[in-house]
């Protein structure tokens, strides 16, 4: 039985990493996270806090944004800081913690994508590129890993959350080149599906619309985290199919930025009708599908980031309480 019940993206307004934690660990408490602050600035940011993640691969800062280099220097290093700062906030607060605690990287194609190779091209551009790009991206997030374990021994499991908002794009072939004159290739459903299975039994969250259900599928993922409010009429055969296939559905039910928010019942209500039209069981609905906002919360004011964790465990209760009335409608 799923304990998750809710949970967030990651991202948080401000630039109080302790703050964030307490929020997070006090609202949602099924499934905390290590928050990220992306209003800090540059390293903070989702494409340089992975990178400075990257095994013998460096980054650097240029006008045109983050660009692989020779070697660690000032942008890279502020990252590299930025994160072991995360990661106290998160063992002070989190410290008597037990129970599973989930991370997030900005995943390969994503990151492929808004990374430049040293002469200026993307490495989106360079399949090889990608590959070096990836296996040093599962290293680095198992090396992550590993340090999150050592601080908060009561951790029972690390869930890894792979951003990847970029995907759909880069199937698509409409991942734009450096110069912004052309477009990238399409990428070829069998490369991601290979990439992804380098990583531990992931979740992907696509905050985008035409989030590739069936690829992620076939990759062996552990879940999908969406935007609810894009989940359309067409994407519900192949999300039937990927929680037939037993995936786990991370649902975007409440806005990412400032707005009132409703009742448990209204917030609850998407997960409950598409759960209603996939005609799955009403008792798998609370063992399959966890809530959280419809993406990150850097956008939003910290009481209402706050509220938005704390309506999301509320309507998660719902769909456990009366899963029957729920999926009747």
């Amino acid at each position: 039985m799923l304990t998750w019940e809710a949970t967030g993206v990651g991202s948080h307004p401000g630039q109080d990493h302790l703050e964030a934690a307490r929020v997070v660990f006090g609202e949602v408490p099924g499934l905390p996270y290590l928050p990220e602050l992306p209003g800090r600035g540059v390293g903070a940011d989702m494409i340089g806090r992975t990178a400075g993640l990257l095994i013998d691969l460096p980054v650097e800062v240029q006008p045109s944004g983050w660009r692989l280099t020779g070697r660690p220097g000032r942008d890279h290093q502020r990252a590299v800081d930025h994160l072991r700062r995360d990661l106290d906030g998160l063992e002070e607060v989190g410290h008597a913690y037990e129970g599973p605690l989930k991370v997030q990287v900005c995943g390969p194609w994503t990151l492929a994508g808004g990374l430049e190779l040293r002469h200026g091209d993307k490495v989106l551009s360079d399949h090889g590129a990608v590959r070096d790009l990836t296996e040093s991206l599962a290293q680095g997030v198992a090396d992550h890993v590993a340090e999150v374990r050592r601080r908060l021994p009561g951790v029972t499991e690390v869930v890894l959350q792979l951003d990847e908002p970029g995907l759909p794009g880069a199937l698509a072939g409409t991942v734009p080149t450096a110069s912004g004159f052309g477009r990238l290739p399409a990428v070829e459903e069998w490369r991601v599906e290979e990439s992804l299975r380098g990583f531990p039994s992931p979740i992907v969250h696509c905050c985008a619309p035409s989030v590739p259900y069936d690829v992620l599928r076939r990759a062996g993922v552990r879940g999908v985290s969406v935007d609810a409010s894009l989940v359309r009429r067409r994407d519900e055969e192949a999300v039937g199919e990927a929680v037939e296939a037993g995936l786990l559905l991370l649902l975007g039910v409440v806005p990412g930025t400032d707005t009132r928010l409703p009742g448990a019942g209204v917030v609850a209500k998407p997960a409950l009708e598409l759960w209603r039209r996939l005609g799955f069981a009403a008792e798998r609905l609370a063992e399959q599908v966890v809530l959280t906002p419809s993406c990150g919360l850097a956008g939003a004011s910290p009481a209402y980031a706050r509220a938005a964790l704390a309506a999301c465990r509320k309507a998660a209760r719902v769909l456990s309480e009366d899963p029957e009335a729920g999926a009747a409608g």
